[in-house]
């Protein structure tokens, strides 16, 4: 993608550009954005790298995972977004899909406890109900045990697919269209966004994508209409909070534009 449709890399630039990366004139110019989404790419090729089964990848994944909405709390991030498992994940491996399953299990409860210690409310958007019912009742507990906490909220993307969260969010409009609860006429771009797992939740302001891959993946194609798009080339397992300033650092040099003249 070229810079001018708001993509950018971090590769190459370092010894070009000077970045805006120190913490504290970030958080004091008021310049994190309010809400942050990740693409974790790159866990299966961290652990082939080591020689290691792709299951030790997702573990070290995880554990970057509850560092990183850490990290996010204590900059001032508002919203962070995170996509764990997408619709197309189930073509993976039987055993893949399993250890996920099980990873899933045993982090839920983790994530319970790192949320109420620093404030976090957890959402969770994607078709839940192909889960089994464990993992549906730790995604509820999840949700309602965390609803009251104020601080950042922590939006898990899990049997997620943008296009089939199209689908589902169009199919319930058009049954309250039938129903007589909205006429055709009535239906603005708030209306649609009303009817997607996001809804009363502010489109990302910055989506990173780790390990060098640079496509979206059929993540959140509404709502990153306007973000601004960083490409790295670390990999998830070995992302840092450094990492996550350098990114925030690339966004303040934007002028984000929303498709005014410049």
């Amino acid at each position: 993608m070229s810079e001018s449709a708001g993509a950018f890399t971090n590769r190459g630039q370092e010894e070009t550009t000077c970045l805006p990366v120190c913490l504290e004139d970030l958080m004091e110019d008021g310049k994190i954005p309010a809400h942050v989404a990740i693409i974790m790419d790159g866990n299966g090729r961290w652990a082939r790298k080591r020689g290691l089964p792709r299951k030790m990848g997702h573990v070290e994944g995880c554990k970057v995972v509850e560092r990183t909405v850490e990290d996010a709390a204590r900059l001032g991030i508002r919203y962070l977004t995170v996509y764990a498992f997408s619709t197309e994940n189930w073509k993976r491996s039987e055993d893949e899909v399993e250890a996920l399953m099980q990873l899933f299990r045993y982090y839920a409860k983790r994530l319970l406890k790192i949320a109420n210690e620093n404030n976090v409310r957890v959402k969770m958007i994607g078709e839940r109900s192909r889960f089994a019912p464990d993992i549906i009742k730790a995604i509820n507990s999840l949700e309602d045990t965390t609803a009251g906490n104020t601080g950042l909220t922590f939006v898990i993307a899990v049997n997620y697919g943008s296009r089939d969260e199209l689908r589902r969010g169009v199919t319930r409009m058009l049954r309250d269209c039938e129903e007589g609860h909205i006429t055709p006429d009535q239906v603005t771009e708030e209306t649609i966004a009303s009817y997607l797992d996001t809804a009363k939740i502010p489109d990302p302001d910055l989506l990173i994508r780790t390990s060098g891959e640079e496509r979206l993946s059929n993540f959140m194609l509404w709502q990153l209409a306007y973000s601004e798009l960083y490409f790295c080339d670390v990999l998830w397992p070995d992302f840092t909070k450094e990492e996550l300033v350098k990114a925030i650092g690339e966004y303040n040099r934007r002028e984000r534009r929303f498709g005014d003249a410049g």
